[in-house]
């Protein structure tokens, strides 16, 4: 390399953003995934035998895949591929498949392809990858936000070892926001910088687990002030909170944190902890979720896991989506709270829930229970010469209002009250109801 080419490389760095600098370089030095790559754990052993096999990196941005990728290039003793799955075509992996081939056959070296983004690649451009995979041509290191179980031809997910990277913890960012401090090649060592406790655990904290996030705002937080010659640059909180202005929520509308968090919601009301509950419900809201959808989930909360053992749950929850659709945000989230806090906080029954599953599970499956003559229509011309409504017990001329009737033919329980709540009472109003009615299950 010439003198120019090394002054342009070194120009080049300088101005490189301060998280691609400190791209650890090494095992040792990579932050976080301990569950997959810590001393041990699966993907390490494989790493230090030389024997990985293809895989599948999964997770949220800034947790390291793409990092990790690279440190896996230096440390293989197989050739290294790299491309984005959002920058090249078919005709650029068949290059790269080929030269893999003629590097196999010419001295047996295997190679790794790292395939960024590979749910960006329809199916038939995944198909490209699958023979070449199969056949141990390439080794696959596919990298994704997305779950690949949804995203990645299920031929590919079956051939590779799937590890989900997690966020990392605030130790991790804490960590790793003192390395670039004291790092004088390519930290902010050279320009003395510190940083308080407070403004430390502050981007910890609001960075969300992203290494990348926390390591701009510290760099903004820097560079943003004129270093003092003796005491050169102090991030406080103020100037900390000033660098990242608004916390970007990592949630994608049609991804995996939809349906999450939703689970997550109805998950919290359904196990009677408002808490929780207005925490996700929160946190849909502020991501830009549609309140519509969390509406709706909280409606069918309330009738699956609430039903009749408070019946104003659904009520309260009808009353919430009518001002979802009335008034909209911000002030439906109001009436969103009302509702999730309300349902958490009710007796739970799926007795409901379980009565239609049951009775649904009949009709497909059963023979199909003919109405009973008493019970059919006689309203019209006719009905009477066909038997219909004959002997049929007007449930009101009856003592209590409950008739010695049958009304369904066969002697099937398909709703069992608990004794939670309001369906307590209808518990004993039903005992009483099935006795009168000759129920045999009836106590």
């Amino acid at each position: 390399m010439d003198l120019f080419a090394e002054q342009r490389q070194r120009s080049r760095a300088r101005f490189r953003p301060l998280a691609a600098r400190m791209r650890p370089q090494t095992l040792d030095d990579f932050a976080g995934q301990r569950h997959f790559l810590g001393e041990g754990k699966l993907l390490r052993r494989l790493l230090d035998a030389d024997r990985l096999a293809s895989a599948i990196f999964y997770g949220p941005p800034g947790t390291g895949k793409t990092t990790l990728a690279e440190i896996i290039a230096g440390v293989t003793q197989a050739a290294f591929e790299s491309a984005n799955a959002a920058s090249v075509g078919v005709k650029d992996i068949r290059e790269i498949l080929a030269r893999a081939r003629a590097r196999l056959e010419d001295d047996g070296r295997r190679t790794v392809l790292f395939l960024d983004e590979i749910h960006r690649f329809n199916k038939a451009q995944q198909d490209v990858l699958l023979g070449d995979v199969e056949d141990g041509i390439v080794i696959l290191i596919g990298a994704t936000t997305e779950n690949p179980f949804f995203s990645v031809n299920s031929a590919l997910v079956s051939r590779s070892q799937i590890f989900q990277f997690e966020s990392l913890s605030e130790d991790d960012i804490k960590a790793l926001i003192r390395r670039a401090l004291a790092d004088d090649t390519n930290g902010l060592g050279r320009m003395r910088a510190t940083i308080t406790d407070d403004a430390l655990a502050f981007l910890a904290g609001i960075s969300d687990g992203d290494a990348r996030r926390a390591l701009t705002a510290l760099e903004i937080a820097v560079l943003s002030q004129s270093p003092d010659p003796q005491r050169g640059v102090s991030v406080d909180l103020e100037t900390a909170q000033d660098s990242i202005q608004k916390k970007a929520i990592n949630y994608d509308p049609k991804g995996d944190q939809h349906y999450d968090a939703a689970s997550a919601l109805q998950k919290s009301m359904r196990g009677s902890d408002p808490d929780a509950a207005v925490y996700w419900l929160a946190m849909m809201i502020e991501a830009g979720e549609d309140p519509r959808f969390i509406a709706r989930r909280i409606v069918v909360c309330a009738a699956e896991d609430v039903g009749n053992a408070d019946p104003m749950a659904l009520v309260v929850a009808n009353a919430a989506v009518q001002t979802t659709l009335f008034v909209g945000l911000p002030e439906c989230r109001l009436a969103l709270a009302q509702a999730a806090i309300y349902i958490a906080c009710a007796p739970k029954s799926n007795a409901g829930t379980m009565a239609i599953a049951n009775a649904s599970r009949d009709v497909k499956e059963g023979r199909t229970i003919p109405v009973p003559r008493h019970l059919r229509d006689g309203h019209y011309p006719g009905a009477q010469a066909l038997g219909n409504a004959t002997g049929y017990q007007y449930a009101h001329d009856a003592k209590d209002g409950i008739a010695a009737q049958d009304y369904l033919g066969v002697d099937r329980i398909y709703y069992e009250p608990t004794d939670r709540g309001h369906e307590k009472i209808m518990a004993e109003y039903l005992a009483k109801a099935r006795r009168i009615q000759g129920k045999a299950d009836a106590s």
